[in-house]
């Protein structure tokens, strides 16, 4: 049995990506233990996902802290209690801090709907879209200060072929859920 990689996870939205690590590490796929999930949204859908998975989850609300390195600081804090390696961002939609960057050095990943350098930051789905992009993707890279400028870890796309937003974003989680837990992996067996 390979040992297990503490993770954290983070999301602000529905966490599908969060679900598809859950099930990854249910079915032997990937050998890791999610010790928390950490949102910045307290009415998060992850919140319900992580309650059914048995996982720990914990909400803050930034406004509510003097500055980004003091929810940060108590974010490290709970971490490092809990033991976490990695913190794996999914659809967590806040830059990272020096706070975590130091204390996280190249152990934090996001996954991105689009095929980096291309159309970082917000709505990616639909920045592909509109500029009429032949295709379109998923990037898995390492966090860095900037908006989805670390290194690129792994990438996968398809032609767009015409197909409307729908179809694209089907497609895009598809591949995040295959290609995330399986990158993980990689990254965790070095």
């Amino acid at each position: 049995m390979k040992t297990k990689t503490k993770i954290a996870v983070f999301a602000s939205g529905n966490g599908s990506n969060f679900q598809a690590i859950v099930d990854a590490i249910t079915a032997d796929k990937l050998a890791a233990e999610i010790m928390l999930v950490v949102t910045d949204k307290p009415k998060a859908f992850v919140l319900n996902r992580a309650t059914k998975a048995g996982v720990a989850s914990f909400s803050f609300i930034p406004s509510e802290y003097d500055s980004k390195q003091h929810y940060e600081e108590m974010l490290k804090e709970k971490l490092q209690k809990l033991g976490v390696e990695w913190i794996v961002l999914a659809g967590y939609m806040r830059l990272i801090g020096p706070v975590l960057l130091e204390a996280y050095e190249n152990r934090i990943v996001n996954i991105h709907p689009s095929v980096l350098p291309a159309f970082p930051g917000k709505d990616a789905i639909g920045q592909t879209l509109a500029a009429g992009a032949v295709n379109a993707g998923v990037t898995v890279h390492y966090v860095d200060a900037g908006m989805d400028t670390g290194n690129i870890i792994a990438q996968q796309s398809f032609p767009v072929l015409g197909r409307g937003r729908e179809e694209v974003e089907h497609q895009i989680h598809q591949i995040e859920h295959e290609l995330y837990p399986t990158t993980l992996q990689q990254l965790f067996d070095r």
